[in-house]
């Protein structure tokens, strides 16, 4: 993973989210109820207090004392002691499914198909948050299996300002947040 992300805008955060692919995993993870520069800041909070970001390590500790690291202020998300559970669930499936090697979800699945299965076969993951992590590994990682952008759907469109997937720096962060304000605003509109 060479790409410079700049997704949690923290020079050191966004560091590790762009030389380790599982941090990306769990940013991705974490990107729910929740700001997602800060979510994206998370892995660093972890690797930070932890001491390392390693699937087979994560999966292996001790629920609780792990679920306290993740919950101690500042934590790693709003509800920080269940999302340690889920950051555990997904470092065991890395480990058991994959070897311990998170880029085998893409870059052994066959096609874009698979790929969204995969993804969404992890646990916190389901068709939307897949999507979206599928058109962030292809907008800023260069993972795009043949036909990707008409697989994923509109999260994938090219210009696109919607999601994660979108952010490159604090500029599209906030034109991201614009679309999701207004989405939200259309939404509630339309149920009225």
């Amino acid at each position: 993973m060479s790409p410079q992300l700049r997704i949690a805008q923290d020079e050191a955060a966004d560091e590790l989210l762009s030389s380790d692919p599982f941090a990306v995993v769990v940013g991705m993870l974490l990107d729910q109820q929740f700001p997602m520069e800060r979510a994206f800041a998370g892995p660093a909070k972890v690797k930070e207090r932890f001491g390392t970001l390693d699937p087979g390590e994560i999966a292996a500790a001790e629920p609780e004392a792990f679920a306290d690291l993740c919950a101690t202020p500042p934590a790693v998300h709003r509800y920080g002691r269940s999302m340690a559970g889920r950051i555990q669930a997904v470092a065991a499936v890395v480990r058991d499914e994959y070897d311990g090697d998170v880029t085998a979800i893409w870059t052994t699945a066959a096609d874009t198909k698979e790929l969204l299965k995969r993804l969404k076969a992890l646990p916190g993951f389901g068709d939307q948050k897949a999507r979206i992590f599928a058109a962030l590994l292809g907008k800023q990682l260069g993972v795009r299996p043949e036909g990707w952008r008409e697989a994923i759907g509109p999260y994938a469109q090219e210009g696109s300002r919607r999601s994660v997937a979108d952010v490159t720096d604090e500029g599209s962060l906030q034109e991201v947040r614009d679309f999701k304000k207004a989405a939200k605003a259309q939404a509630k509109a339309a149920k009225a």
